[in-house]
């Protein structure tokens, strides 16, 4: 074959691959779900005159701009092609991350190379209304403690950028001066993450409920059954970095108190169970730690190891561990301000009077804290 049927060969091939391609992103299959980044795909932008005579500062709401996320989030075998490109950027061109993830020691975790002032400034102010508002007046001392994210064990050794985290934590408690500190950073290890999510693994958390329930004057019973989830789990971090890891065994907890557990959903007005057992089986596992993202539940155990009661306010991370303090409280309420209106409606919601209050939120929400409201 001489050079020019080569040639021809090739230039044909390439045309048919980009006519081919060009027809799916067309009229093929549109994705109602990014199962591997768990989100909507974008969806086709409005045309107007408007859209398209966007430019500069407003470039970003343009149909340009809006159509070009769209023909990402449609483009046919898009997953395919996006483990290509991380495969090759990170063993071939050794680029350090993939879409801000980076993996050591088979890891996957989210770059945090700084303190982003402003956010915790707001996490602070947010969590300082709650207590002038609900709690100054009534004699309640709160609690704070402070979830280091997964790269905080690991990115230093492996060469990546990292935050100041005792930096961090020294920050949140100056602002937080009237809340009582309680350390569990020395109760953790890599060990306790889920390699392919953000998350910490519930039966791993036992040393750190102890230590919050002990720090709050309460009694920890730690007797619990282990179960395996049977449905492998693939974290966020998974889908994020693009890259192939293997799926992970997940478990939950339980014990034998828990028989006359009765567990609310506020934001639903429903009886729900301590794990939804269908979300357990959905596109995050992880939501099936009290019913995932919601605004307020409430655990009543009539046979806890105490009559006290226990305010939480918390993010994603509080939910697997929340269980965990269900044998040392008669009544959990949990609160994530991030779903609520605003937090003036808080006096409605709780009846604060002599209760423990826990304010327990990790490194990435506070480093990013504009949803709590």
């Amino acid at each position: 074959m001489n050079n020019k049927i080569k040639n021809h060969v090739v230039i044909i091939s390439m045309a048919v691959l980009v006519a081919v391609l060009s027809v799916l992103c067309f009229f093929g299959p549109k994705p109602d779900f990014l199962d591997a980044e768990r989100r909507d795909p974008a969806a086709f932008p409005e045309l107007s005159v408007d859209s398209i005579m966007k430019d500069g500062a407003e470039y970003s709401d343009s149909f340009m701009s809006k159509f070009e996320t769209y023909s990402l989030d449609t483009f046919p075998f898009r997953d395919f092609f996006r483990t290509v490109k991380a495969i090759c950027a990170n063993y071939i061109f050794g680029q350090m991350d993939n879409n801000n993830i980076f993996i050591a020691d088979g890891y996957a975790a989210e770059m945090q190379e700084s303190i982003s002032d402003e956010s915790l400034e707001h996490a602070a102010e947010r969590i300082t209304f709650i207590y002038e508002q609900f709690l100054k007046d009534k004699g309640i001392k709160p609690y704070l403690s402070i979830i280091p994210d997964k790269a905080y064990f690991i990115a230093e050794e492996s060469g990546h950028l990292s935050m100041d985290y005792d930096a961090f934590v020294s920050r949140m408690t100056d602002s937080l001066s009237f809340a009582e500190y309680i350390d569990i950073f020395p109760t953790l290890s890599l060990e306790d993450y889920y390699k392919t999510d953000t998350h910490w693994r519930q039966e791993q958390l036992g040393d750190t409920a102890k230590l919050l329930a002990e720090s709050m004057g309460v009694p920890y019973s730690g007797e619990f059954d282990v179960h395996l989830l049977d449905h492998p789990f693939y974290g966020v971090y998974y889908g994020q970095a693009a890259l192939p890891m293997p799926a992970e065994d997940m478990y939950y907890l339980t014990s034998p108190t828990w028989q006359d557990l009765k567990v609310y959903d506020y934001q639903n007005n429903r009886e729900i169970s301590v794990y939804d057992m269908e979300k357990a089986v959905g596109k995050d596992p992880y939501d099936m730690y009290l019913s995932g993202e919601l605004s307020k539940v409430t655990i009543e155990n009539p046979d806890a190891l105490t009559d006290k009661e226990l305010v939480i306010f918390r993010d994603s991370f509080g939910r697997s561990i929340i269980p965990l303090l269900a044998d040392s409280y008669a009544k959990i309420t949990v609160i994530d301000i991030r779903y609520i209106p605003n937090s003036a409606f808080l006096g409605s919601w709780v009846d604060f009077e002599n209760q423990d209050v826990l304010f327990l939120y990790s490194t990435l929400v506070l480093n990013q804290s504009s949803e709590m409201k």
